[in-house]
């Protein structure tokens, strides 16, 4: 069933915070590259709302491990921020992207939408059902991110914490630990499935 923004602002009416969720909020959340496979308006599909899993009008899910991905987008004294687009982009479960350029042997799961958006309320939420990020050749799993506030922009990625792969990655490598915290998927259970929360400060 795909989830609309009332479900997900009854889902997410009060989130929780963390320690290390506050003392994050004391830096902006680090850049990273867009990479080469930013899905262009042609490519996406019509159905590019904030559920990865399900493509309108087809009868399956998309293949993987159903998780939530959700959080505020925040500026820099922390207050909410509203009319923020947030997008997020990934591979499939086989490793290929929504993309004419990513290849695979195992080729693209037709049901997973790769590309999706959210506008976050006057509360700042956002809120994406998608897949725990897979191995991409090169990469350890990751999800792309970009927020777009204002004149503000911010393109991040965010990472599998404690993830064995991510010792190995160059991006990964390239930042602090305080910055490597602030963008790392940690799990919880949720109603709908294993859940994570990441805020976004811009």
């Amino acid at each position: 069933m795909p989830l609309n923004r009332r479900f997900f602002l009854s889902l997410l009416a009060a989130l929780p915070f963390s320690g290390l969720a506050k003392a994050a909020l004391a830096q902006r959340t680090p850049a990273a590259m867009e990479g080469p496979f930013y899905p262009t308006g042609a490519m996406r599909f019509a159905d590019a709302d904030n559920n990865l899993v399900r493509i309108s009008g087809l009868v399956r899910d998309a293949g993987g491990e159903v998780i939530i991905l959700k959080g505020r987008v925040l500026d820099r004294a922390g207050a909410p921020v509203a009319d923020a687009r947030v997008e997020i982009w990934q591979c499939d479960v086989n490793g290929v992207y929504l993309h004419t350029r990513s290849r695979s042997q195992g080729g693209y799961d037709d049901a997973f939408q790769g590309f999706g958006h959210v506008v976050t309320g006057a509360d700042g939420v956002y809120a994406f059902r998608t897949i725990r990020p897979t191995v991409y050749p090169g990469r350890t799993p990751h999800i792309h991110v970009k927020v777009f506030a204002g004149g503000d922009e911010l393109t991040t990625q965010f990472y599998l914490a404690d993830h064995p792969l991510n010792d190995g990655d160059r991006l990964y490598r390239s930042m602090s630990a305080t910055e490597r915290e602030a963008v790392s998927m940690r799990f919880s259970p949720g109603a709908d499935g294993p859940e994570t929360v990441i805020d976004i400060k811009l």
